[in-house]
């Protein structure tokens, strides 16, 4: 086994055939839009077989529970990440946190279906989710979420730009964050499909000298959509603050 920390996470979790998608940075990583993430995050089935599947993993980690909430199917049913670190030797200190149920996300059935399979060293497979699935998810109000958002497209839309299929057109309609390569697309393509537009209705301001205006209809975007997440978080923060209420009372005890 490799004393890559990651690589040790990834292994046992396929050893014990979880189904579990990994997002997050390390996805990232793997889509070539970042060079390091510490931390492990993954979009894992909520089933009761699965979920003790995913419990034999976490014991040969030895990776136990770090914060609330516990690690119930309620919690991540409900769209709560529950969080643990590793003590194993081979992944020691390594934060893994796994997820059920995302904002504006399909269900894990959807995005295991569309998932990325990579192979790794060693010749091991790693599942990922896929790329306009992990955008999606990177929709967040957090503030370091938007520029790798940015990347992830960019790094696609630069690898795939002279030979795109419809599908990869669709998404970088969808998604590119840049006034500039957005009307290159269009250029590129005669014209904005119309049911793009109804879509993302900025998508009518791509054309040349409209660089200001997309712009700020980007950060508008981007501003609803952080609103949106947050107002989403606002009764999961508040029942995560009542856990650490009840944990610490019990503590003090």
């Amino acid at each position: 086994m490799t004393g890559n920390p990651i690589l040790r996470v990834l292994s046992s979790i396929r050893a014990n055939r979880v189904r579990a998608l990994l997002m997050g940075g390390q996805a990232c990583v793997f889509y070539g839009a970042a060079e390091f993430s510490r931390d492990t995050d993954l979009a894992i089935l909520s089933s009761a077989e699965n979920l003790a599947r995913l419990n034999l993993a976490l014991r040969e980690l030895q990776a136990e529970v770090i914060a609330v909430p516990p690690f119930e199917a309620q919690y991540l049913r409900r769209g709560h990440a529950v969080h643990f670190r590793c003590q194993d030797a081979q992944a020691a200190g390594m934060r893994i946190d796994v997820m059920t149920k995302m904002r504006g996300v399909d269900s894990f059935t959807k995005l295991w279906r569309r998932r990325t399979t990579l192979t790794l060293e060693d010749g091991m497979k790693c599942e990922l989710m896929s790329l306009p699935d992990l955008v999606q998810a990177k929709k967040t109000q957090r503030d370091k979420d938007w520029p790798m958002l940015r990347r992830l497209v960019e790094v696609n839309y630069f690898t795939n730009r002279d030979h795109p299929n419809a599908d990869q057109i669709r998404f970088w309609f969808l998604e590119l964050r840049t006034p500039e390569l957005l009307i290159e697309l269009a250029r590129g393509q005669g014209r904005v499909p119309a049911q793009l537009i109804r879509k993302r209705p900025l998508l009518k301001l791509v054309r040349p000298g409209n660089e200001s205006l997309l712009a700020e209809a980007i950060l508008e975007e981007e501003r609803l959509e952080r609103e949106a997440d947050r107002q989403y978080w606002l009764p999961l923060r508040a029942e995560l603050e009542n856990l650490r209420r009840v944990r610490l009372s019990r503590i003090r005890r």
